[in-house]
């Protein structure tokens, strides 16, 4: 049995030298338009990460299974205007990108935009595929007069050069939003309605598994936390009715790290908003997370194979 470090993520000792996983921390929260809190969501998913079991049948040991894993310190949250703030986020997580696999805990997702620029810095991101997880399209030009609003992640995530976006479980969104996907051939949707309908929902799914097995070079996963039905994550800033399932979430999850020709670089797991009453949203978060992790090592050993 592991050592139990308090404020570590799965309450995990960390060891010398570069970390083959980064834990990282972007409390960030400035343009949520509904429900708030977002800013208290990582603190909170790594206090619930210590409750995770440390055991996935994808692993030949429990984790960290002889690998590295680093809980960085959170972002400062420095910054005067929202730009500062966006360019404190890329400076923040970019020294993790090169020689780890980050796993970046938010804070709303209008944090992504600053993480593809850092991403930027080491990939052309017109080989750069995104897979999101969203009941949001997040397509909006602008929202309350606000470009860079959560609600805007990844037009302005397009904006930067990005070449594909696979989106899935996508269930509220502006006619604005619709036209710009069905004309702009980089965004393809996956409707959480057409998912998960009993007559050719699994048809659906199946035709979106294939996808993402098909998917190459580099990948990042941005998963938002209200792509999930509520009943999974009651107090994330914007619940839709009508979400994922937890174990459709972790099929996507495995899919990516297997698809033979993508090379996974890293994810996101924003819009977690402590549940004051069970803990059921941060624990959701914390337990994804850890299936990332767990998955993405595995992919490692598979590799070594």
């Amino acid at each position: 049995m592991s050592e139990f470090v308090e404020g570590n993520f799965l309450g995990l000792p960390e060891g010398q030298g570069t970390p083959d996983v980064a834990i990282l921390s972007v409390p960030y929260e400035l343009t949520s338009s509904y429900g708030q809190g977002s800013n208290e969501g990582p603190k909170a998913t790594i206090a619930a990460s210590a409750q995770v079991e440390l055991y996935d049948a994808l692993l030949p040991e429990d984790l960290p299974c002889g690998f590295q894993i680093r809980t960085a310190e959170a972002w400062n949250g420095e910054g005067g205007t929202l730009q500062e703030q966006l360019s404190g986020i890329c400076e923040y997580v970019t020294p993790y990108l090169t020689s780890s696999f980050p796993v970046i805990l938010g804070g709303e997702h209008g944090m992504l935009p600053a993480i593809i620029s850092a991403v930027s810095e080491g990939i052309n991101l017109k080989d750069l595929t995104i897979v999101q997880i969203d009941a949001h399209a997040d397509l909006r030009d602008e929202l309350e007069g606000d470009s860079f609003s959560h609600a805007c992640a990844i037009r302005r995530s397009l904006d930067l050069g990005v070449g594909q976006v696979l989106q899935i479980g996508i269930r509220a969104f502006a006619r604005e939003e619709i036209e710009f996907a069905d004309n702009d051939g980089r965004v393809q949707s996956w409707f959480a309605r057409d998912i998960l309908n009993p007559c050719g929902g699994e048809a659906a799914w199946r035709k979106w598994l294939d996808t993402l097995s098909r998917i190459s070079g580099p990948v990042w996963l941005t998963l938002d936390m209200d792509g999930l039905d509520p009943a999974y994550v009651p107090t994330t800033g914007t619940p839709v009715p009508g979400g994922l399932a937890y174990w459709q979430v972790v099929e996507i999850i495995e899919k990516i790290a297997t698809a033979s020709d993508a090379k996974w670089i890293g994810a996101d797991i924003n819009e977690i908003v402590p549940d004051p009453n069970n803990n059921v949203t941060e624990f959701t978060a914390a337990m994804l997370a850890t299936k990332i992790v767990s998955t993405y090592l595995a992919s490692l050993l598979r590799d070594e194979q």
